[in-house]
């Protein structure tokens, strides 16, 4: 093998070692059909429940940055403000809205529960009460 020749063979080697391994298909992807799901900038992708429960935590964050501001420049403002009757003024708003929020979510009617079968069905509901007493706990079981 001549220099020129090993020197063309080194430059191969060399130039297939350093080529890229990964390939992108540059094809448009179909506006329609059997497209698989892409993660978006931005929130990571959850559940509808875990969404709404995040929002409500950054709602929640922001008034409570906003109530306790306002708070905090009223009594630099006044010189005079009393911490005690400003927590009892900006935090009673805060308290009236958790209450009512948990009375909505009690306020809720039960789901409506239906079943369908086809062919004969025979239906079994019992009541199970549970009672766990004692060191050694002993369950029993009552219908």
């Amino acid at each position: 093998m001549t220099d020129a020749e090993a020197a063309a063979e080194a430059h191969r080697l060399i130039a297939d070692a350093y080529r890229p391994t990964a390939y992108r298909d540059t094809a448009p992807v179909p506006a329609y059909g059997p497209t698989p799901p892409v993660a978006q900038p931005g929130r990571p992708p959850m559940s509808q429940g875990a969404t709404d429960a995040s929002v409500l935590m950054l709602a929640g964050g922001a008034t409570t940055a906003m109530v306790g501001g306002t708070a905090a420049v009223l009594m630099y403002v006044s010189q005079f403000a009393d911490p005690v009757v400003c927590g009892l003024v900006f935090g009673a708003p805060t308290a009236l809205v958790l209450a009512l929020a948990r009375l909505v979510k009690r306020a809720k009617p039960a789901p409506d529960v239906h079943h369908h079968y086809e062919g004969p069905v025979y239906q079994d509901q019992r009541n199970v009460h549970s009672t766990t007493r004692g060191v050694w706990a002993k369950t029993t079981n009552q219908q």
